[in-house]
């Protein structure tokens, strides 16, 4: 008897491909086709330069096996934090909207960089632009992703998001520069409606070669009800995302982990996020 495959009605809420400024190992066409080849259920198209809303409306009109999703990243290439991007975005179709990733100065502060976009201001209150654009995610059923802030900038935006009802998406809280303490995470999982993207290219030499120890003993202390698995792969020096959202199934599985929570981190908490969206 074969292993069962989680793959099968799999969705990936965070994968890269071309076109990129990045090399990328498959285009987006290439992309869905692996993934409706292994039976998965969706994918969601992330760039740290621009949209991929557009991108995935075409995808979508030719392969027809898999949905095919986009977001927006508020990197200085879109303008930072522009709230009339986000509107259009939303308009369009966004299922994620992720705060800044490498325009962040807690990211430029990691990578010893200067600069950089914060949504707190010196007094610890959100910054005008970080209020207005959840006031356009509320009520959209859009996700809000937290990029690279830090956690302790995080924080207080998740707190105003879910007081207004948006659900919100932890960007990998085990990489070393958006590293989230369990305390906090148990903080942040109690709120409902907050869940931790925990990718599996966080193992590779790409985010330091995390343990999957450390992985799994954030899902047995916050929950897997709390837990999105997700691969943030396409690099062409990572395992095609297709196969490593599976190698990242199967070592959860061997390490004990149930195969009713692998599913519930893999198939039921995505379909559950992006359930959350209608048509604006």
């Amino acid at each position: 008897m074969h292993p069962p495959d989680y793959l099968e009605g799999a969705i990936d809420l965070h994968v890269h491909s071309a076109p990129d400024i990045d090399p990328r190992r498959y285009d987006d066409l290439e992309l869905a086709r692996e993934a409706a080849g292994a039976g998965m259920a969706g994918l969601l198209l992330k760039n740290h330069q621009f949209s991929t809303v557009e991108r995935a409306w075409l995808v979508s009109q030719v392969v027809h096996d898999v949905c095919i999703f986009g977001g927006l990243v508020l990197n200085e290439t879109v303008g930072g934090l522009n709230p009339k991007a986000v509107r259009t975005a939303i308009r369009l179709g966004a299922k994620e909207i992720w705060m800044p990733t490498r325009s962040a100065a807690n990211h430029r502060r990691h990578q010893a960089q200067s600069g950089g976009i914060q949504v707190l201001d010196g007094d610890g209150a959100l910054v005008p632009e970080a209020e207005e654009i959840l006031q356009a995610l509320a009520g959209s059923g859009c996700i809000l992703g937290t990029g690279h802030l830090g956690p302790d900038e995080a924080a207080p935006l998740i707190r105003r998001a879910r007081a207004l009802g948006i659900q919100v998406l932890v960007t990998h809280p085990e990489w070393s520069g958006t590293l989230y303490p369990i305390e906090l995470q148990r903080e942040l999982a109690a709120l409902g409606g907050v869940f931790f993207e925990r990718c599996f290219v966080s193992t590779t030499h790409r985010c330091g070669f995390t343990p999957f120890r450390t992985i799994e003993d954030a899902i047995a202390a916050v929950g897997p009800e709390s837990t999105v698995l997700a691969s943030d792969l396409g690099q062409p020096d990572t395992p095609a995302p297709v196969e490593g959202l599976r190698v990242y199934a199967g070592r959860l599985r061997a390490d004990g982990f149930p195969a009713d929570q692998i599913r519930q981190m893999m198939q039921a908490n995505p379909a559950r996020l992006l359930s959350m969206v209608r048509a604006v």
